[in-house]
Order: C-alpha cells, then structure tokens, then sequence
C-alpha cells in the first residue's frame, strides 16, 4: 500500500467513530469537513517514511501515530483561523471551518480532533501499554507547553516574539514529533531522528513564510499577508526574500544531512530531499540567494 492510502486509511478510521452513530450531527460533518480533503500530508508522510526507513516493524502503531499527528495539524488548522486569532474565511481553498459551521462548533470540532488523535493512539497500541506511553509523550510535546503548537499559537499574543522560539514551536515542533514518532512506532531510539524533524519543520516554516510574501491566495487555499497584518515574525521580511531562500537551500541540505544511520537511509534521503524541494515557491526562481 502506498504511504498517501495509509495515511487516509488511518484517519479514515479514526474519524469512523468520532463521527459515527450518535455523533451530533453538525460536530460529525465539521470533523470530516475538516480533515477531508486534506492537504499534501506531509508531518504524516515523514512518520511513514522514517518507520520504513527503520524497517516498520509494527505498521499498525506507525499508521496510528501517522493519523495521530495528522489530526492534530488539522486541529490546529481549525483553531488558526478563528476570529481570536487569525480570523482566516479559507482554508485549502475552501471556507475555513468556522465560515462554514459557526464559531462554536469550530472550536468543538478541533477539541474533538485533539482527543481524537490520543484516542488513536490508545485504541491500536491497548496492549503495548510501554510504546503507547512513549508515543503519547511524544505526541503530547509536540502539541502543549512550552514548546509546542499550542505555545507557538501563544506566541501571537506576545508583545513581542523571538523568531526562533516562535517557529519552533508553532511548526517545527509538529515535525520534530513526526520523526520521532515514526521511529519509536518501528521500535528504535527515536532521539537521534530529532535533528530531522527539526530541520524538515525549519525549512517548512521559511518556505511557508515565503509563500506569504510571494504568492496569491487562490495559489495558498488560505489568505496572504497574514504576518505583516499581524506583525508576526517572517524570515522572509527579517532576511529578505535572498536571504530566506539561501537559509531555505541551507535547511534542505541539513535535513539530508541529519538522516541516522538506518537501513532505509539512502531512499529515505533522496525522499526528504525531494519533498523539501517542492516546498520552495516557484516564484523564487526569480530571486537570487
């Protein structure tokens, strides 16, 4: 099975129950209105591709903690765009989920997708009491306090906001909880894969900073211009456009670089290498790093 039917597999499964029989009715239709269709996949992809690489030994966990952290950036995703933060009316390129459900249901819905992703965890790894454990912690960090999506959201209504701290937390750490969850689903020491995550996620963020500068809404599926409407750090308006693509070019060598010594190492190489290359806009063909 390919890893994209995996992926939509697992949370196909994971949104069976959340939003099954006696789900109310309008909470059921936002889950699924906001995990599907998604969007390229990628934290879920590298918890895939690093557990192959690691030889996959348990591919129920790995499909588990795929869906887990999925779910989580799509929680994420929900809460982003409410009118107390970013007060987005798109979202892959359609209307966000508060546009289409109500604001209260949209917060709901991405408390649900929350639980959902440990409720993932807890129903495949039951009777692995010890990985599910690790799993959960892992996971957790790359969500809470102080260094995860939910500080990098807190962030924001800072007076002011280290780009560094700032970008860990609100992007890097999702990818960081990805690598080291495809290695602890595949049964091996997951800290030497953390360099990974955090370089993938680095270079996500320059790009997405990027992408806010360069591109047009329609391209996006969400609105531009966000940061500077809301003063937030961009690498892109700190370093210029040059310069973030040169840090951008910098970051893709360093994940390659970072990859552990596995038996999937050189595959999983060249797989990093090409999908942080199609990160970069293609309006930076233009600009010289």
């Amino acid at each position: 099975m390919q890893s994209s039917e995996r992926v939509e597999q697992a949370l196909e499964q994971a949104l069976a129950e959340a939003a099954g029989t006696g789900a109310p009715p309008l909470l059921a239709a936002a889950l699924r209105y906001a995990v599907f269709p998604g969007g390229h996949r990628i934290r879920p992809q590298i918890v895939l591709a690093v557990a192959r690489a690691c030889g996959d030994a348990d591919p129920k966990a790995t499909d588990a903690a795929a869906a887990a952290i999925e779910l989580l950036h799509c929680a994420s995703l929900v809460h982003d765009d409410l009118p107390a933060f970013d007060n987005a009316d798109l979202r892959r390129g359609k209307p966000a989920v508060h546009v289409a459900f109500g604001e209260p249901i949209a917060v709901l819905s991405g408390d649900a997708l929350i639980v959902l992703a440990f409720q993932t965890l807890a129903r495949v790894l039951d009777r692995k009491p010890r990985q599910l454990a690790r799993l959960t912690g892992i996971v957790a960090r790359a969500v809470g306090s102080p260094g995860g999506i939910v500080a990098g959201q807190a962030w924001e209504s800072e007076v002011a906001a280290p780009l560094v701290d700032y970008q860990r937390a609100k992007t890097g750490a999702l990818f960081v909880g990805a690598t080291l969850a495809g290695a602890t689903a595949a049964g091996v020491d997951c800290e030497p894969w953390r360099a990974l995550g955090a370089a993938i996620g680095e270079a996500y963020q320059v790009a997405d900073d990027l992408r806010d500068v360069l591109c047009d809404a329609e391209e996006l599926g969400k609105p531009i211009g966000q940061d500077a409407r809301r003063l937030r750090p961009n690498a892109a308006a700190q370093l210029g456009v040059g310069g973030a693509k040169a840090r951008l070019s910098a970051l893709v060598d360093a994940a390659a670089a970072a990859i552990p010594d596995c038996p999937g190492a050189a595959e999983l190489r060249t797989q990093i290498r090409a999908q942080t290359q199609a990160f970069f806009p293609k309006q930076l063909a233009r600009f010289a790093a």
